[in-house]
């Protein structure tokens, strides 16, 4: 068959390496995958043989995409993935296979991606993004209701400084909002996602805390509101410009440099597209509880199976960060609910010296509440912040995997097309039907085509994928480490600030006969 290929021969046991053979284009560096490390042994293109492809091989479905400017999943769903494969049996083993035949191997097809993303080589894009020339840098400010009533919005001031040549200034600003977000996320989604690449989800949306910014209920809340979503636009510009394919897309540029835009209305969560999205998401849990892939690629499960567990270890330190963060608040007021006692009890004690320290003892109590308020914020913005966005980050790398499973599940579904019409012709041949014969030969043609194409997609998404996840890791790791040294940071800082006002009032507290 078109889609069958064997794999080099192996060599002693001990020998055996498993590591996917990249180009130097790789964009990115493993932090994990510790067999990377370990040489190759070289391909013998005389040699190329392939396991037999049956129903149950490995494959591509390149399903629709299913695009949602919410990264929430309404309808959560897992798939069991296998490696009890049969045909890994073959691949091991020492003696020759009964399911293995001599093919000619394909060729590898490109992304479909536009031109103008290639401007400069892999390499280029390599050093850009690891070396002094990345130089872009995005701010989200001014947040400005436009509007009365039910129809107000919020626009945000969207400002880029930069001297990468791409853009035609180094500067410049335009007014977005909310929804020019979702409509972005969801152009780039409708591009990369089914190909492999990772794109940041954008924030989420709040009906309630937005309602309250329509009806113009000015409060600590709507204004808090406001803050949180302008920080979270600001990082997920900031994500989507450090990838080195979405930062050239044409539309993050008109994003960021065209000052009108035309508006994004199928974000709306109560439109008829927002309800179709809804069904859709239903339709692709039941095709992942339905979709049985049986994985060859050890590499895929194990990244998997961590994913899965980094998940929930994040949603539970979020949680936790959550707590903290209410916690502090919490002990502000009760801090600042104790400075105002202290002082009101300074003010009618009799005792001089009494009343003096109570009176301090109070200031101090107000500064330290600004104090436990500072560190609040701290722990918000610096920590809980970082953690949700990798919560929400983490369901848009499981999304490209559920993409690859459908790249799969089409190739699969070709290939047993393909057996169909095969099927036919013999039957149209037993059946001495000439006049027919042509057309189940064009159909066989058209099919073989398919599976063809069906296996150099699920290659391409696979190495793709592959990348992805190396490059991830590293932003994860850097990001982490990072935003840890800052909340470190403020912690000593909010210390060393309560050491020094305990030791000014100490000898005040000593003075008192």
């Amino acid at each position: 068959m078109a889609a069958e290929m064997e794999p080099p021969p192996l060599g002693d046991a001990e020998q055996t390496d498993f590591r996917e053979v990249d180009d130097t284009d790789d964009l990115f560096v493993s932090t994990v995958d510790q067999l990377e490390s370990s040489p190759s042994p070289p391909l013998e293109p005389a040699n190329l043989l392939v396991e037999d492809v049956s129903v149950n091989s490995n494959g591509p479905k390149a399903a629709e995409v299913i695009l949602d400017d919410d990264p929430e999943d309404l309808f959560a769903a897992t798939e069991e993935v296998s490696l009890d494969s049969p045909e890994r049996e073959p691949i091991l083993s020492d003696g020759p296979s009964p399911a293995i035949t001599p093919v000619t191997p394909t060729v590898m097809i490109t992304p479909r991606i536009e031109p103008a993303m290639f401007d400069r080589s892999p390499d280029e894009v390599e050093e850009e993004e690891n070396g002094d020339t990345f130089d872009i840098n995005i701010s989200v400010s001014d947040p400005e209701k436009v509007g009365d009533g039910m129809n107000a919005y919020m626009a945000y001031k969207v400002t880029t400084k930069t001297s990468l040549r791409m853009f035609n200034r180094n500067e410049f600003s335009v007014k977005r909002r909310f929804s020019d977000f979702l409509g972005l996320h969801s152009k780039l989604a409708s591009k990369y996602l089914h190909i492999g690449y990772i794109v940041p989800p954008a924030p989420e949306k709040s009906i309630v805390g937005m309602t309250k910014v329509k009806v113009g209920k000015e409060d600590s809340s709507s204004t808090e509101f406001v803050e949180k979503r302008r920080s979270a636009l600001e990082r997920y510009l900031m994500r989507t410009v450090k990838h080195p394919i979405l930062r050239k897309d044409p539309d993050v540029q008109q994003f960021l440099e065209n000052t009108e835009l035309p508006r994004a209305v199928s974000t709306q969560a109560l439109s008829g597209a927002g309800l179709l999205r809804m069904v859709n998401k239903a339709a692709d849990a039941v095709n992942k509880m339905t979709i049985k892939m049986n994985e060859s690629d050890a590499w895929f499960e194990e990244k998997q199976q961590q994913f899965e567990n980094l998940d929930a270890q994040l949603r539970k330190l979020h949680a936790s960060v959550e707590s903290l963060v209410c916690h502090r608040k919490e002990l502000s007021l009760n801090t600042a609910s104790f400075a105002k006692s202290a002082a009101m009890l300074g003010n009618s004690e009799d005792h001089t010296a009494l009343s003096r320290a109570l009176s301090q003892l109070a200031e101090v109590e107000e500064k330290i509440d600004q104090l436990h308020q500072d560190q609040a914020y701290a722990d918000f913005y610096l920590f809980s912040e970082l953690v949700g966005d990798y919560v929400r980050l983490l369901t848009a790398v499981k999304g490209v995997f559920d993409q690859r499973m459908k790249t799969w599940s089409k190739w699969q579904d070709a290939q047993v097309m393909l057996q169909r019409k095969r099927e036919a012709e013999a039957k149209l041949q037993y059946a001495n039907k000439p006049d027919k014969l042509q057309q189940a030969k064009d159909e066989i043609k058209e099919w073989e085509g398919k599976v063809e194409q069906g296996e150099q997609d699920f290659e391409q998404i696979s190495k793709t994928i592959r990348k992805e996840v190396e490059r991830f890791e590293k932003e994860r790791v850097k990001d982490f480490k990072v935003v840890i040294i800052k909340y470190l940071e403020s912690l000593v800082h909010t210390q060393q600030q309560l050491i020094k006002y305990w030791e000014a009032f100490l000898p005040e507290a000593k003075a008192i006969a």
